[in-house]
C-alpha cells in the first residue's frame, strides 16, 4: 500500500503570537483586491437561497464586502433582485450549462459587475467552457469568480481558462455532505495551503469549513485573499426567508444546502445527486452586528502577528500543529469541570 499523503484542517493548526506594535486594531487594514476592485472587507457571501439576494448584498457592500446573488430562481427573477441594489459593485452566479450564457448576458445588462461561475466541481470541462465563453462575451468589462476546486492543478486550470477569483474548498460547508456521499474532498484549509503556491494572479477565496474568526484569520494568513461565509450569515434579518416560531418562542430561520433534496425540489422540481442538507438556524438578527464582530476579531487575529495587512501576514505567519488535547484547550472549558 502506497503512503497516504497528510492533509490538515484549521483544527489542526495554530498560530504562534510574535512581537507586536500594533497599538489600536483600527492600524490593521483588511483590504484586499478581485483583480482591480478593492474591498474593505475580505468577506463574501455565498451564493445560497437562503443566504444572498438584495438584502444581504446591499449590507456585505455597506460593510465592504460583497454578497453574491444566488441564481436558484428564473433569469427574471434574478435580475430584478440585482435592479433592487443601490451600489456599485454587484455579484450574481450563473451556472455552467442550460441557460447560463443567457443568465449571463441578462444580469450584466441589470447591473452586474462580477460573474460567479457556481458548480461543485469546478474542476471540469463544462467549466472551461463557460469561462471561456462569458470571457469572450464581455472581455474586461466584468470580474468572474469561479470554482469550487479543491487543488493546485484546478486552481491554475481555472485561472488559466479566464477567472479572475477561485473559490477554493470542496465538501468542507457546514450543510455539505460530498465528501460523505462521494468520497471526495479535500480540508479546506490544505487547499489553501496548496492553491496558494499557485504563480497565478488569480484570487484565492476561501470556501468551506469556516466556523470563527480564526478560522477566518487561519485562511487568510494560509494564502487566501477573501473568505466566502454561508452558516455564520445564515439566520439574520437580511438572510432570505421568513423568520419563523417553535412552540416556546424561540425564533429561527431555514439554511439549506443547495443540494440538499428539499433545495433542489423547490429550484428545479425534482431532486438528483443528495450531496446536502437542509436544517434550521437560531434566528441572529442584523447581520451587520456579526460582520462587525467578524471585522473586529480578525483585525486582533492579525495583531497576534504583529501585522497590519493581509498581505504581510501571510508572509510572516508561523503555524504550528496542535494535538486533540491542544485543541480541547483552546476552547472554553471551566464549564467541563
Amino acid at each position: 500500500m502506497s503512503e497516504f499523503e497528510l492533509a490538515l484542517s484549521f483544527d489542526d493548526v495554530l498560530m504562534v503570537p510574535k512581537k507586536s506594535d500594533i497599538v489600536s486594531r483600527s492600524e490593521v487594514d483588511l483590504t484586499s483586491k478581485i483583480s482591480n476592485i478593492d474591498f474593505r472587507l475580505p468577506i463574501i457571501s455565498s451564493p445560497m437561497d437562503t443566504v444572498t439576494e438584495t438584502q444581504m448584498a446591499s449590507t456585505m457592500a455597506d460593510h465592504g464586502g460583497l454578497g453574491i446573488i444566488h441564481r436558484y430562481n428564473t433569469i427574471e427573477e434574478q435580475c430584478s433582485l440585482i435592479k433592487g441594489a443601490g451600489f456599485r459593485t454587484v455579484a450574481a452566479a450563473i451556472g455552467v450549462s442550460g441557460d447560463f450564457e443567457e443568465r449571463a448576458c441578462a444580469l450584466y445588462d441589470a447591473g452586474a459587475t462580477v460573474i460567479c461561475i457556481d458548480v461543485a466541481h469546478g474542476h471540469h470541462t463544462l467549466t472551461k467552457e463557460a469561462l471561456e465563453k462569458v470571457r469572450s462575451i464581455f472581455g474586461v468589462a466584468i470580474q468572474i469568480i469561479a470554482g469550487n476546486v479543491a487543488t493546485l492543478e484546478a486552481f491554475n486550470d481555472l485561472a488559466d481558462w479566464g477567472a479572475d477569483a477561485i473559490r477554493v474548498g470542496i465538501g468542507g460547508g457546514s450543510i455539505c455532505s460530498t465528501r460523505i456521499m462521494t468520497g471526495h474532498g479535500v480540508p479546506t484549509f490544505q487547499s489553501i495551503l496548496d492553491c496558494s503556491r499557485s504563480d497565478r494572479d488569480a484570487t484565492i477565496i476561501a470556501d468551506g469549513g469556516i466556523k470563527t474568526a480564526g478560522d477566518i484569520v487561519k485562511s487568510l494568513a494560509a494564502g487566501a485573499d477573501f473568505v466566502m461565509l454561508g452558516s455564520m450569515l445564515a439566520g439574520t434579518e437580511e438572510s432570505p426567508g421568513d423568520v419563523l416560531k417553535d412552540n416556546t418562542g424561540n425564533k429561527f430561520k431555514v439554511y439549506r444546502g443547495m443540494a440538499s433534496r428539499e433545495a433542489q425540489v423547490a429550484w428545479r422540481g425534482a431532486a438528483r445527486s443528495l450531496e446536502g442538507v437542509s436544517t434550521t438556524v437560531p434566528f441572529k438578527g442584523p447581520v451587520s452586528t456579526i460582520l462587525e464582530s467578524l471585522s473586529q476579531n480578525v483585525r486582533s487575529g492579525l495583531s497576534y502577528s504583529g501585522t497590519r495587512t493581509i498581505r504581510e501576514i501571510q508572509t510572516s505567519v508561523k503555524f504550528i500543529r496542535q494535538s486533540s488535547a491542544g485543541l480541547a484547550e483552546s476552547y472554553t472549558h471551566i464549564l467541563n469541570r
